[in-house]
This record gives structure tokens, sequence and C-alpha cells, in this order.
């Protein structure tokens, strides 16, 4: 299907059929005036080593615990995590409009290197590819947990996504139940699946990859693109070209790949206004299944979400209309990818 000309100028919604919710795009208003928020210029540049730094190497916790003179990836559990061991008086609550239930399991940090001042965009090949085998293998040891049923691996990076401290770091949670969006989308692709036999994200993969309209960069096993239902300004999403449910599915050419097409994907996003881009972005691998469960409907994916719309001192906000109607978005996904693909 051929998408008519006007939707680069006419308001319309797109279907998102991984949450199976609908996106407004506005694309006239990025005429408007803008005399909102402007974003304070970027900070000064960051040295190598912080003594001040809670994650630098050698350098004590708020705990007081001390790291080790680490000297590439550094992984450790979270002095502050938002999930506890099983509490001993706690049972679950189902009343009608009262429900609750335990919520436990672990959470760790991982630091991308001892550098203070770099961050994933800034690492070698090699050092990429350590950030992979890192998130592989630490999903890979909490999902063995028996009470797990999700890994969730995630980055906030830049202090406009809240992140708290610069050191290069991510995040991992184990978690009891499955999280409403990756459970949503269990239920999504799980649908597809039966309805067409086929994987809904290893077929939207291969779309996009022919009409390269929203594609930004691939390689011969990842592609990195604007999704046709994208939020965000300059959102994208990564996605394995082969059938690739969850982490352990991943080969070593894989895992490469991987780490190549990051790469390229944020040295973009760093060229894009000239700063070094800040983003959430966030792994949906296949929910913890039994070990004889299938899931041919999963296709492991990131998301990245980066604020900024304009320049780097002017930021996409996500309230009114979209806290109270639906998601809505000015730049069409393909003209964000264009501006991508050009960098």
């Amino acid at each position: 299907m051929k998408l008519p000309a006007s939707l680069e100028a006419q308001s319309h919604s797109r279907y998102n059929p991984l949450t199976g919710e609908w996106v407004l795009v506005s694309p006239h208003r990025l005429q408007r005036p803008w005399q909102g928020a402007v974003e304070a210029a970027p900070a000064p540049a960051l040295p190598a080593y912080d003594p001040a730094c809670y994650l630098c190497p050698g350098n004590a916790r708020a705990h007081g615990r001390a790291n080790p003179d680490y000297d590439s990836i550094y992984v450790f559990d979270n002095d502050f995590p938002a999930l506890q061991p099983a509490p001993a008086d706690l049972t679950p609550a189902a009343e009608r409009l009262f429900r609750f239930r335990p919520e436990t399991g672990r959470c760790k940090v991982i630091c991308f290197t001892p550098a203070h001042n770099r961050t994933l965009a800034d690492l070698d090949a090699a050092q990429r590819r350590n950030v992979v085998a890192a998130w592989a293998e630490t999903h890979a040891e909490l999902a063995a947990a028996p009470d797990t049923a999700y890994v969730q691996i995630f980055e906030n990076k830049g202090e406009m996504m809240g992140c708290s401290n610069p050191h290069p770091h991510g995040q991992v949670w184990a978690l009891r139940h499955v999280p409403t969006i990756p459970a949503r989308e269990d239920q999504q692709q799980r649908q597809y699946f039966a309805a067409h036999g086929a994987s809904l994200l290893l077929d939207y993969a291969g779309r996009e990859l022919a009409r390269g309209e929203r594609l930004v960069a691939h390689n011969e096993d990842w592609a990195a693109l604007v999704p046709f239902w994208a939020v965000w300004p300059f959102e994208t999403m990564l996605l394995p070209t082969r059938a690739a449910p969850s982490w352990s599915a991943l080969d070593a050419a894989q895992r490469a790949g991987l780490a190549d097409l990051m790469g390229v994907l944020l040295r973009k996003y760093d060229l894009l206004f000239g700063v070094s881009m800040p983003y959430s972005m966030g792994w949906h691998s296949a929910p913890i299944a039994p070990a004889r469960t299938r899931v041919p409907h999963w296709q492991l994916h990131a998301h990245y979400y980066p604020p900024l719309l304009r320049s780097a001192a002017i930021r996409k906000f996500l309230v009114g209309f979209e806290m109270l109607g639906q998601p809505q978005r000015d730049l069409t996904p393909e003209r964000a990818a264009g501006h991508l693909r050009e960098l």
C-alpha cells in the first residue's frame, strides 16, 4: 500500500498493532510559533573520572560499598531497588475495586564503561558488544529464578529523562508479574500469530525494509526504523530481521550486528541537534515461559524515546490531549526517519 501524499499535510490517526492504540498525527502544527519552555544549554563537558560519582571505579556508593576498580562492564544489585524480596505479611486482595498483590523481584545496575564522560554512542564496537553480552547474560541470570515472570532492560539517558547520575549505565529489573505494556504487546502479537500464522514484528520488519521510507539504517540482522505509529518525534525501534523471541535466541552474528547498528543509530541521534541526545530506551523480550512453552508469536525489540522536537532546546511534552485522549505527534514518522537517515 502506497501512503497518500496528503498524509504529510492532513491530520489523521495511525494504528499501533503492538498496543492496539491509535496515534493522532497533526503535521500542519509544525508551523505554529513556539513560546513555551526552552531547555537549558547542555552541561559542560564531564571529566573521565569524577571522585563524587557513585558509579565510577573505586568510589564508594551511597551505602558505603566500594565499587571495584573495573575496566569494562560492571554489574551490581541496585542499592535502592524498586522491587523487594517477598514480604512475609502481604497477601493479595481481590475486593472488586481495591485490588492489590505483592510485586517482588530484583533490580540490577549495569555500568557500560568506567569512563564517566562516555555514552553508548561514544564506545567502540568491541565495547558495545560487551554491553550487548551483559544485557543477555543478566537477562538469563534473572530469568532463571523460579518466581521471575518478566525481565525488563532499560536505560534513561540525560537529566531531561530523569537520569539521576550521568555515568553511563542502565538497569535490569526482574518482576514476579508481566508489566502492563509487555503484557499488552504479548496479547497483540499472540492474536496476530493466531490470525496470520506469522510473527507480527517479523512481518513488520520485512515490510519496512522493502518500503524504506521509515528506515533509518540496517544491516544483515537488524533494522533501525521510525515506527509507522511512533508517538515521540524521533522515536525508533530496533528489530531483528530473523526470528528471535528473546535474548537467549540471539546467535553470535545477531549480537554483533545489534552492537554495530546500535552504534550507528546513537551517533545519528547525537548528530541530529548537535548534542548528546537524551532518551529513554528499553528492550521487550518474550515473557519468561515454562521451559516447554514456545513463543513463536514474540519478537525481541527495543524502543527508543528521545524527547527533543525542534532543537536541543525544545522538547515534546505528553500533556493535555495526550494524557486524556490518545497520543499525538506533529512531525510525521516518514519525515523524522528521513532526517535521521540523511545524517
